[in-house]
């Protein structure tokens, strides 16, 4: 088998694993979704987003695009110095659970992206902010019975082991979510 045979047979195969985690979003869980952003817009909350690495990067691109161009308030947990002296202070398994505790007010919503579902960090955070009573909808992947899919009021599970597949399918799931928002305020 050549090396361009070899690439066209992966790409499909690849192409077809993605496509098939897209469609896989329960659409009952993206309209209870897009209400709660709704209720976070209308109460005059935030939108509080977080992940680790790819995670990290897909919370920040989708937080500045909630922003920007859908018109809600939205604050990625990113910023260096923020992680750095949480995690010194409070270790980096509490950073987050900590900012949270700091930053997070009643009409907030958090949204949790952990590829594996097993960062302690997140665990943790999503924890605190289901004490706080703060709306929590986490992504996750790999085993369907992965701590954090257990912990959100909304859990958004992509059945795959490749963290390529996992991180483009939040990344895909989160901006339909919010094209839709915008698509549907344009429609008014």
């Amino acid at each position: 088998m050549n090396s361009i045979k070899n690439w066209e047979v992966y790409k499909n195969n690849y192409s077809n694993d993605f496509l098939k985690s897209t469609l896989s979003i329960n659409s009952l869980d993206v309209d209870n979704f897009v209400k709660l952003i709704y209720d976070v817009e209308k109460n005059g909350g935030k939108i509080i987003i977080a992940g680790n690495g790819g995670s990290a990067s897909i919370a920040s691109h989708v937080s500045v695009d909630f922003t920007k161009a859908a018109g809600i308030n939205s604050v990625c947990f990113s910023d260096a110095s923020l992680i750095t002296c949480f995690a010194n202070d409070y270790g980096y398994e509490n950073w987050l659970e900590n900012a949270i505790n700091f930053y997070g007010k009643t009409q907030d919503l958090v949204i949790l992206i952990s590829s594996s579902g097993n960062s302690a960090n997140i665990i943790n955070a999503a924890k605190i902010s289901k004490a706080k009573e703060l709306p929590l909808i986490t992504f996750s992947g790999f085993s369907p019975d992965n701590p954090l899919r257990n912990i959100g009021d909304i859990n958004f599970w992509v059945d795959s082991k490749s963290y390529n597949i996992v991180e483009m399918t939040h990344q895909y799931w989160l901006l339909c979510a919010m094209d839709f928002i915008i698509f549907q305020k344009h429609r008014k």
